[in-house]
């Protein structure tokens, strides 16, 4: 081989080196340009970390490692709150959707609220696999339960989701009686149901309560005050009276303590389910009993009897039962009275005789006739007392407490 072909050859063989140079440095270049290409470029949908670069009244410019900033603005800036809007200054740190990468003007549009909605939406899917619960407050009810927020999603607790103990002091028939006092209440909830695409979130209160009903009843019993009214509902009916549950503890409403009118059973005035209005008479701690009334919220004309009479006082009434004792008197409408009645005195005299006839040809000999008479009964037996009859009584002592409304009777001669 000649001095010129080795020379032409060894040339070739540079020429082939750089030439591979040029490509591997071509091709590190591209993968690295691709490298940072694919990191930079924003993907809609997704959810990036980004920096306020500038705020005006009606957009926000936000750096997300992009080529150029990103726009908040028209709608996305307007669902902003205000309160929150308030604390954004330059360089703080906040979360963005990526709305488009590059709108019609070549922009790229990002969304906080979507951003801060989108996280939420992956917490609650995260708490729903995890079964971990959380604490919020209600914020509103509607006629099937309560509203209650994770973050910025709305979601819901049905009624029979809510606690024991909140369904136990549940009164009334309509969702605001329902649900009302139950509003800014801190609550704990676990996840149970998520549907994003019907923007679904179902909660549940009982499935994140570890309280049993004997916890509840000693709850109640502790809150619990002689003398105060509390609405509660009928659980069951006996011949001896009604249980009522308050709160979660049941009390019971004696037959005696259920009406001022007479009550033979509980089921002529009460049924099962029934919301009523309760005092509490007596708390046995101990024992874990409660006694309630109900006569003692009644509106009763006994009151106004016993405001308008003192004792003393000769009224009239009408017998109504002689066999009991002390006898039963009516006084008024549904105002009764009680008086013992004096027994019959054993005498073996002989009746008084009768008035003679007397002469009523004049108006004098008329008059006589009437003195006489009324004489002659002033001295005799006193008329043996009957039911039915209309007798005057002495008011001989009046109990009025909130348990019994009684008016002793003597009776006049």
């Amino acid at each position: 081989m000649s001095d010129n072909d080795a020379i032409s050859k060894q040339e070739q063989n540079q020429e082939s080196n750089q030439e591979n140079e040029k490509e591997q440095t071509m091709e590190s270049l591209m993968g690295e340009y691709s490298e940072d290409f694919s990191f930079q470029m924003p993907v809609a949908g997704e959810i990036r970390d980004g920096i306020i670069a500038s705020i005006s009244g009606s957009q926000i410019l936000v750096s997300v490692g992009a080529k150029s900033e990103g726009l908040i603005v028209g709608k996305e800036f307007e669902a902003i709150p205000e309160e929150l809007l308030a604390t954004f200054e330059v360089g703080k740190a906040i979360p963005v959707f990526v709305v488009t990468p590059h709108d019609q003007d070549g922009n790229l549009i990002l969304s906080f609220v979507r951003a801060v909605e989108e996280q939420s939406w992956i917490d609650a899917e995260a708490a729903l696999a995890s079964g971990e619960s959380f604490e919020s407050t209600v914020v509103g009810y509607n006629k099937g339960g309560l509203l209650v927020p994770l973050s910025t999603i709305r979601g819901f607790i049905p009624a029979s989701q809510l606690s024991l103990s909140r369904r136990l002091t549940m009164t009334g028939e309509t969702p605001e009686a329902k649900y009302k006092s139950f509003v800014g209440d801190a609550v704990t909830v676990c996840v149970i149901e998520v549907d994003r695409e019907r923007h679904r979130l179902i909660l549940s209160e009982r499935a994140a309560s570890t309280e049993t009903r004997d916890q509840i009843r000693d709850k109640v019993l502790e809150e619990l005050a002689e003398g105060e009214v509390r609405k509660g509902r009928v659980t069951s009916l006996a011949d001896f009276g009604a249980f009522v549950n308050i709160g979660g503890a049941d009390g019971l409403v004696h037959m005696s303590e259920i009406s001022w009118d007479r009550v033979v059973n509980p089921t002529e005035v009460l049924k099962v389910g029934e919301e009523v209005r309760v005092k509490i008479i007596s708390i046995d701690r101990e024992r874990r009993r409660i006694r309630l009334g109900m006569k003692q919220l009644e509106p009763t004309t006994v009151d106004e009897y016993i405001a308008d009479h003192k004792v003393g006082d000769v009224v009239t009434g009408r017998l109504v039962d002689v066999s009991r004792e002390p006898a039963k008197v009516e006084l008024g409408d549904g105002v009764f009275g009680f008086c013992r009645l004096p027994k019959p005195a054993k005498s073996e005299s002989k009746p008084a005789a009768a008035a003679p006839a007397a002469d009523v040809s004049s108006l004098s000999a008329m008059l006589s006739a009437k003195w006489k008479q009324g004489k002659t009964q002033s001295t005799s037996a006193p008329e043996t007392a009957r039911s039915g009859q209309i007798r005057s009584f002495r008011i001989a002592a009046i109990e009025a407490t909130q348990t019994q409304k009684k008016i002793e009777l003597d009776l006049v001669n």
